[in-house]
């Protein structure tokens, strides 16, 4: 039971926790309970401080300076419930999942008990250097990481806004952040792709009667399926046999695959290289599957990182780690390499061109019109 006195006529209650050895006081004021902890062991120190406080609250409210607001809690609260229901089938749950963690873990436990307004851009620094100097025996959160968690902030804030709980938007851009230079996405050399594909393919043959023979022949078709058609891994882990078709293409004269793609963009289309019509017919036979089954059912992500890491290719030149959504990757370097289209290739991998041109520029070399750049003028007598 805790222990618990008032003083003030009733007005400030002064009390100590269980399990606690300072004193907590409480006092409701401007139509909210309001309470602090006097850091005091003292029961006569704990009242002192619990007056002057009491008065100094007394004092804000009378000039206008005690504001009743919502607290970053409420708003948090707030949009797991809006946005869980506003997105539904529209966001992966996995994304959703991912708010609600950076609010738990670390975005509440920070901000929680502040009001709207005292989350300022000063206040929103201090919380990036809090998070990269918060625990020095582990790893500080990454770049990545750390974007994540501003996205996932700056979509509480709007919610505010449009709830009429906060006037405007902080500004929670990165105070001394470089510009960084542009590089190329992890992807397989013609060569290196090479290498991974024989791998996996003397990896298929080592399993012939092993338990998980049928594991490894999945893997290699995986492999070959997807730096044929440039689809994302999930992508890939939603396809239904019912969603591919194999069909005779009249532009090239080649037989390739026509795939339904339901992904992060919607629905789309995707023609094939026709070096995913073999992997796709092995996997038929094989399977013997109904219209509705998954081309992929099973999760290959450490399978694929063993046969990295036994080939050597988990990490590329420039640091960068490979990993499934590298094939994507290659396909489109592949594509840009050979010369095709950029505006087809983004259609084709329901893209767009900006994206490729970011990521991808050092490919590029091909689609460039030297006719065009290097341009000389007559000289004129």
């Amino acid at each position: 039971m805790a222990e618990k006195h008032t003083i003030l006529g009733g007005k400030v209650h002064v009390y100590k926790r269980p399990n606690s050895s300072v004193w907590q006081c409480s006092t409701y004021m401007h139509g909210k309970n309001r309470r602090v902890s006097t850091k005091e062991e003292s029961l006569a120190k704990a009242k002192e401080f619990a007056e002057d406080w009491y008065l100094d609250l007394r004092g804000k409210k009378s000039r206008g300076e005690l504001v009743s607001e919502k607290t970053f809690k409420q708003a948090a609260e707030r949009f797991e419930k809006e946005y869980e229901v506003a997105t539904a089938g529209e966001r992966n749950e996995v994304y959703v999942r991912g708010h609600k963690a950076r609010l738990k873990n670390h975005l509440i436990p920070y901000f929680g008990d502040l009001g709207l307004s005292q989350i300022t851009p000063g206040k929103v620094q201090d919380y990036r250097i809090f998070r990269l100097k918060e625990d020095p025996d582990f790893k500080p959160p990454s770049r990545s990481t750390m974007h994540h968690e501003i996205v996932t902030l700056r979509q509480v804030l709007k919610l505010a806004i449009r709830h009429g709980w906060l006037a405007a938007l902080p500004d929670l851009s990165e105070p001394y952040r470089a510009s960084h230079k542009v590089s190329h996405r992890a992807w397989f050399s013609p060569d290196e792709y090479k290498t991974l594909y024989t791998a996996t393919r003397e990896n298929a043959k080592k399993a012939a009667n092993k338990p998980w023979r049928h594991s490894a022949e999945q893997l290699h078709d995986l492999i070959l399926f997807m730096a044929n058609t440039g689809l994302r891994p999930d992508e890939v882990n939603r396809l239904e046999y019912r969603d591919v078709s194999i069909v005779d293409d009249e532009a090239t004269g080649e037989t390739i695959l026509e795939i339904e793609v339901r992904g992060k963009r919607g629905t789309g289309y995707c023609m094939s290289m026709s070096g995913a019509v073999v992997p796709f017919q092995r996997m038929r036979k094989r399977n013997s599957p109904e219209a509705t089954d998954l081309l992929f059912p099973h999760d290959h992500k450490k399978q694929f990182d063993r046969i990295l890491s036994e080939t050597g290719l988990k990490i590329d030149r420039e640091g960068n780690r490979r990993s499934l959504y590298s094939l994507r990757h290659s396909y489109i370097s592949f594509r840009l390499l050979e010369g095709a289209d950029i505006y087809q290739i983004a259609k084709n991998c329901r893209t767009s061109v900006e994206m490729i041109e970011k990521h991808y520029a050092v490919h590029l070399k091909n689609s460039i019109d030297t006719r065009a750049v290097n341009v000389r003028r007559s000289n004129r007598r």
